[in-house]
């Protein structure tokens, strides 16, 4: 009897303990460290005329490099600029031709070129190309060069689309294998490419393997997947799209900012934020605001009762002033009510 009931109390602590763990995952970024503000940089740019050549295409990337690193110095002075995504293929979109005759290596001029341009503006890069991978293997993918101009990772399309009526995957593209995370200077990021927004394996695996910012180039200008899934995992999601609207969604699942016309986008955004559910003492944010003045930043949505907070002081983490304040991050308050819910009906809805 008595090993009975020692038994249930291992098995209750267990579930506890995975349900702190699920909660966890549920809520913030690295919520306890320091400010880390990153200035990322997306484009929406109609790129469908007739391929100019690939000289003409790197040198319009780096045109636009430079204008990111231009905006970052007025908007933030000081901080640099952090990261560049472009748009699905931009290296050497030809439509109507297929990947054999159109596809790449990364090293040559594309590398000589990308990498200059990173390391001339201590930037990294996502350069989204049809990759010539040899051996008659032709990926749709996204090449991350870092600071220094190395190539830190590529990115293959797992989910390549086949166009209606047909059975060929973007006219000969061979399907990518994973959803690998790639560990820049100021946090980790992951991609996905268009139609991969579709499918939810993507999504997950980076939410799983700790993605803090979700890139994806892309020709369609999707706003509910990347929204849903940002909020959902919590992490940022920026799309770079030739039409209709490039935007960078918050872990809350909202515009965090956003072009729907030609241009440049460029944001700072900080990887060390709170969530906070609606509260009487709250107040939409005013209670922050009123203790810590210019020290904290944040934006409330009334719509959705929530908040994103961060701190502008990098000698106090946003998470110190909401515990001094005695509010609780929306994750971890969730998970309290709901093991409050589960005492009082005896256990887990079903």
């Amino acid at each position: 009897m008595k090993f009975r009931y020692v038994s249930q109390l291992v098995i209750i602590l267990l579930c506890i303990l995975s349900l702190a763990v699920s909660g966890s995952a549920q809520s913030s970024s690295s919520m306890s460290g320091a400010p880390r503000k990153v200035v990322v940089a997306t484009l929406m740019e109609d790129f469908f005329a007739e391929y100019p050549g690939l000289n003409v295409r790197l040198d319009r990337m780096t045109e636009v490099v430079g204008e990111a690193a231009a905006q970052a110095d007025r908007r933030f002075p000081g901080d640099g600029l952090d990261l560049v995504v472009f748009p699905e293929a931009f290296v050497n979109r030809m439509p109507g031709v297929r990947p054999a005759d159109k596809a790449m290596p990364v090293d040559g001029e594309v590398s000589r070129v990308l990498g200059g341009c990173a390391r001339r503006y201590s930037t990294y890069i996502v350069a989204p190309m049809i990759l010539n991978e040899g051996k008659g293997i032709y990926t749709n993918s996204a090449v991350l060069f870092d600071r220094d101009g190395e190539i830190a990772g590529i990115y293959r399309k797992v989910h390549p689309v086949a166009a209606l009526g047909t059975d060929i995957l973007e006219g000969g593209i061979t399907p990518g294998k994973e959803f690998p995370v790639f560990t820049c200077d100021f946090g980790k990021i992951g991609m996905l490419i268009c139609y991969d927004m579709s499918y939810g394996d993507g999504w997950k695996a980076y939410g799983d393997k700790g993605a803090e910012i979700v890139v994806i180039p892309t020709m369609s200008p999707q706003t509910v997947r990347p929204a849903a899934f940002a909020n959902l995992s919590k992490y940022f999601a920026i799309t770079s799209t030739p039409r209709n609207n490039a935007t960078i969604f918050n872990p809350v699942g909202m515009p965090h900012a956003r072009l729907t016309e030609d241009g440049v986008l460029v944001e700072r955004i900080d990887l060390s934020y709170e969530i906070l559910n609606w509260s009487v003492p709250l107040r939409n944010g005013e209670m922050m605001r009123e203790a810590y003045g210019d020290k904290v930043g944040y934006v409330y949505y009334e719509s959705e009762d929530c908040g994103m907070f961060w701190s502008n002081d990098p000698a106090k983490p946003v998470a110190d002033m909401i515990d001094a304040l005695g509010l609780a991050p929306q994750g971890e308050e969730v998970e309290r009510i709901r093991l409050l819910q589960d005492e009082v009906r005896g256990g887990p809805a079903r």
